[in-house]
């Protein structure tokens, strides 16, 4: 496995480190002015759109998409190290590039099980950054970690399906821009656990689609939410339908795998950033007559942190590395593994360094906060860690019973 970064993937990065210097960092108190001005947690703030147009002349646009003709043509593996420099500024970088969560998996989904009318309709817009989405597949009322436990209903009758049901966490739908949600139930559900399921396009703004309430995180609201929404007979053209009826399942699976590996590509950008203003503030504060820095513990959160970087950095590299070469299926071990490792990376150092600031970590006048409400989050997200550990385990046991790992070793007394 070689994870260098090739000439062309050196290119993106200065460019885009330059990006985040010269633009995206100075930008952010805008941001954050822009959006209390406006009253609403879910505005658009103007300084997103100028910011756009800057990334699109810069030929940063829609790197996550290997398509060459409509996206940047980059594998997993060269796209790593530019989502996670997106992370550094996750609340504004991914979706100046357009390359924000969960846009991102539906166009990856659309592009792969889209019909061309689809294509036309939603992925497009989509691609050119003047709407966003939604997807909804988890449920208030099931354990949604189990996907087979879906009740949403979605049936036939005659050229339409008729969704009846209850979603929630469907991020980013109280948006004005979201214009459809890509909505994941039951077709059949007298079939095989695993082809019960169907994706349906259902427009928002189609007759029985309600958000009934925007559930706040962390006692915030982060922008375009994580809503409930009621799906009551809503009525959409049998040609909504995404992929095959029954394929559901398989589409989900082929759209987290990738998910996933990019929420870990940030999760360790923000890390890097959490690392870097413990640093800082370690070197510029003092107590008990000595720098921050030079106290033993403080230097042992910065050396944790450090390591601990590059080692789940690495497993995700191999991880991209192994997407690209044997496919989602072939790293569904490692997938698992770096949705646990890294979440709980960036909510760890978050909390060092939240310590390190003391009362101004918590703050809105340092990102800290923010990065660790984003690192526990993710630890539900795509996934809860024990869901993801079992199937590391399950994995585990598997090489043990097709005799993989050899016979303990008996010494002899």
């Amino acid at each position: 496995m070689d994870f260098a970064y090739s000439d062309r993937v050196e290119d993106y990065r200065g460019r885009l480190l330059d990006f985040m210097d010269s633009h995206i960092y100075p930008a952010e108190p805008i941001y954050r002015q822009q959006m209390e001005d406006s009253g609403n947690p879910h505005h658009h703030p103007q300084i997103l759109e100028d910011l756009k147009v800057e990334a699109r002349s810069r030929g940063l646009w829609n790197l996550f998409l290997p398509d060459p003709e409509h996206g940047a043509g980059l594998s997993v593996l060269e796209y790593a190290p530019l989502a996670e420099i997106t992370g550094r500024s996750v609340w504004m970088a991914p979706d100046v590039l357009n390359c924000s969560a969960p846009d991102t998996g539906n166009m990856e989904i659309l592009h792969m099980f889209g019909t061309p009318e689809q294509k036309e309709v939603w992925l497009h817009p989509l691609l050119e950054g003047e709407i966003r989405s939604c997807f909804s597949m988890t449920e208030p009322d099931v354990a949604s970690s189990d996907a087979t436990n879906i009740r949403t209903r979605i049936e036939r009758d005659g050229d339409d399906y008729v969704i009846t049901g209850r979603k929630w966490f469907s991020s980013g739908a109280a948006s004005e821009r979201c214009k459809f949600s890509i909505v994941m139930g039951v077709t059949d559900p007298d079939a095989d656990r695993h082809r019960m399921q169907s994706m349906v396009i259902v427009p928002m703004d189609t007759p029985g689609v309600t958000i009934e309430r925007e559930p706040e995180v962390f006692g915030y609201q982060d922008r375009g939410g994580h809503p409930q929404i009621l799906f009551d007979g809503v009525r959409v053209p049998a040609s909504n339908l995404l992929g095959e009826q029954g394929g559901g399942f398989a589409i989900a699976q082929a759209r987290l795998g990738p998910g996933r590996i990019h929420h870990c590509m940030r999760a360790i950008g923000a890390a890097e950033r959490c690392l870097d203003l413990m640093v800082q503030r370690s070197q510029a504060r003092t107590a008990f007559g000595r720098p921050l820095s030079e106290q033993g513990v403080v230097r042992e959160w910065i050396a944790n942190a450090r390591i601990q970087i590059e080692q789940v950095r690495l497993l995700v590299l191999k991880t991209a590395w192994l997407i690209d070469n044997v496919g989602t299926k072939g790293a569904r071990t490692e997938i698992a593994a770096i949705k646990v490792a890294a979440p709980n990376l960036l909510t760890s150092i978050a909390d060092d360094a939240m310590q390190l600031f003391g009362a101004a970590g918590f703050t809105d006048d340092f990102p800290l906060a923010e990065f660790y409400s984003m690192g526990r989050w993710l630890r539900i997200a795509d996934g809860p860690d024990e869901v993801h550990r079992r199937s590391v385990a399950r994995a585990e046991l598997g090489r043990l019973d097709a005799g993989a790992v050899p016979e303990p070793f008996e010494f002899d007394r």
